[in-house]
């Protein structure tokens, strides 16, 4: 959660400078003020991050504090021919594309994924709609890969493009390199000591524990490492981030 929110220094602004309440939807529609907003929060990112210890590890439970329901997030299917093909196929021929500012390009099998050394965790998701769910991940640290790729020092942001498709294009997120090399930061190929099921992102999803559940990237296809996030989308690193103002940095 953010130390000062959006609607926290919208307030703050209106209170100091008198503007009454009936003009905040006219401010927000202003491009000038969107833009003292947006650096605004970007300060606030800045704020939080020097006050918390990013490489803390969120916390693991046993596993009789399992939930005995996991609820799915976002999509549900992505219900697309390629999908549905996949899905069909079991996954035989899925690749994970790895890309960008990268020295060796790869494109992986599942068959590749699942034979790299896994991490396995029981950690608890926290939804952005209100509920939370502790369940059990297992798959490589997402920094294996990027070092089998070979970073490249320019490398600030990585990008993850996913099956599901919103308004007709494939969903998208970005964390910085900081998450990225978080310990438990994975590529989650099981759920609760099965394969990952089609509600819950498979065969493939981000897991990444330290931030709100709209982070974790499901049906992952491709990984991007980017210098900057523009030109991504509108920019502001995700999808949610792009349509309704989501925040890019979601720790908890």
């Amino acid at each position: 959660m953010t130390l000062i929110t959006r609607r926290g220094l919208i307030g703050g602004a209106a209170a100091s400078a008198g503007v009454l309440l009936s003009g905040c939807d006219k401010l927000a529609q202003n491009e000038e003020f969107r833009k003292i907003l947006f650096s605004g929060e970007k300060m606030n990112q800045g704020l939080q991050r020097a006050l918390t210890n990013r490489g803390a590890l969120a916390p693991e439970f046993r596993p009789d504090q399992m939930s005995p329901r996991f609820r799915t997030n976002g999509t549900r299917d992505p219900n697309t021919p390629d999908y549905n093909g996949q899905a069909a196929a079991r996954f035989a021929n899925w690749r994970l594309q790895v890309q960008g500012l990268v020295a060796r390009p790869l494109s992986l099998s599942m068959a590749d994924i699942r034979q790299l050394p896994a991490r396995t965790q029981i950690t608890r998701h926290d939804c952005v709609e209100g509920w939370s769910a502790i369940g059990k991940w297992g798959g490589p640290q997402l920094s294996t890969v990027l070092d089998a790729a070979g970073l490249s020092d320019r490398a600030r942001y990585i990008v993850f493009t996913c099956a599901d498709l919103y308004n007709g294009a494939p969903y998208y997120e970005s964390i910085d390199l900081v998450d990225a090399r978080h310990p438990q930061t994975i590529l989650a190929w099981m759920m609760n000591d099965a394969l990952l099921d089609i509600g819950h992102g498979a065969p493939l999803r981000l897991r990444v524990e330290r931030q709100l559940g709209y982070k974790h990237a499901k049906y992952v296809m491709r990984v991007d490492a980017v210098a900057s996030l523009a030109g991504i989308g509108r920019g502001k690193g995700g999808f949610w981030e792009d349509t309704v103002d989501y925040d890019w940095y979601a720790g908890i």
